[in-house]
């Protein structure tokens, strides 16, 4: 009876640990949205109970600071250098659902033993969204991860040195118990972790398809067919203007070169949607949404071409 007794006072001393650690974080969130001057004090605080880095993300942070979500969110990430997409996921509308793809993961079919100094990396957080089916490949489902290594290639006739992520993601996602819509945060972590090992990667484009259908996707420039291509910012984070500025520019020189190709740059801001994007991450990156449902693997590789031909002028130009 004893022993009953102890353990019941222990656990009821642990909800009140609990609840008066709750109530001071939420009080912590007041704070800061009601004292625009005491935001990266509190912060500082609280981030260096976590990181133990003599506050390094702070100082790493622009003067103009934006919400607290979106603050911890890229703190955090930052900060563990693993996995900790669980603490955010409900923040992100994503509902691509790996199971109804009816194409699979796609091995790279020229793997690179090394590469110098990649300038760009390529990724794909919905790696099985599919195109149509065309003469250049008969054996698979083409999907944006063919897009991806085609892109790689165009890129490396123009002497940029590009790398493709082939960490599979659905597979990611399974073996951390993890639900579809934390795709973007598993390929965030690969980006960081790629960053990590090649300090050189300065652009990072993020391939996608939209699910839109042919009428809005198909092109002609002089009798040649393209996957018309859109440009996507996320907004809520304190880098987007690295983002902006690439994104328009790149539109800019799509428009003067391939009039008609480029469907414009389109930004997303909170919710509904993930105001993010992985547009949080160092250097400039973009997501690119190339053709639709309808569009033929045959449109998208001269789409690839458009890009990295646009690509490397922004260099040029920069």
């Amino acid at each position: 009876m004893a022993r009953f007794k102890t353990r019941k006072t222990f656990n009821i001393k642990n909800k009140v640990y609990i609840g008066l650690f709750i109530l001071s974080f939420l009080c912590t969130f007041l704070l800061i949205s009601k004292d625009e001057l005491n935001k990266e004090n509190l912060l500082s605080s609280m981030l260096s109970e976590i990181t133990n880095e003599d506050n390094y993300f702070i100082k790493k942070l622009e003067h103009t600071l934006s919400s607290p979500k979106s603050i911890l969110y890229a703190s955090l990430n930052k900060a563990s250098g693993v996995n900790v997409q669980s603490v955010f996921a409900p923040g992100y509308v994503d509902d691509f659902n790996y199971d109804e793809a009816k194409s699979d993961y796609i091995e790279d079919p020229m793997p690179e033993i090394s590469i110098e100094e990649p300038l760009v990396y390529i990724y794909n957080t919905h790696q099985l969204e599919e195109y149509e089916g065309g003469e250049s490949i008969s054996s698979v489902k083409p999907n944006v991860m063919v897009a991806s290594y085609i892109f790689r290639e165009k890129l490396k006739d123009k002497g940029i040195n590009a790398l493709v992520e082939t960490n599979n993601v659905k597979k990611y996602l399974n073996d951390h118990d993890l639900k579809y819509n934390m795709s973007y945060h598993a390929t965030e972590y690969f980006a960081r972790t790629a960053q990590n090992a090649h300090p050189s990667i300065m652009y990072m484009f993020d391939i996608h398809r939209d699910s839109v259908n042919k009428s809005i996707t198909y092109f002609e420039i002089d009798g040649k067919a393209y996957a018309k291509m859109m440009l996507l910012v996320g907004y809520e984070h304190t880098k987007r203007e690295n983002n902006t500025g690439f994104a328009e520019k790149l539109n800019e020189i799509l428009e003067r070169d391939y009039p008609g190709l480029s469907r414009g740059v389109k930004y997303y801001l909170d919710e509904p949607v993930n105001g993010v994007y992985n547009s949080n991450l160092n250097g400039k990156g973009i997501l690119i949404e190339v053709g639709g449902v309808d569009s033929k693997i045959e449109e998208v590789n001269n789409s690839m071409e458009a890009l990295a031909d646009a690509f490397s002028k922004y260099l040029k130009e920069d």
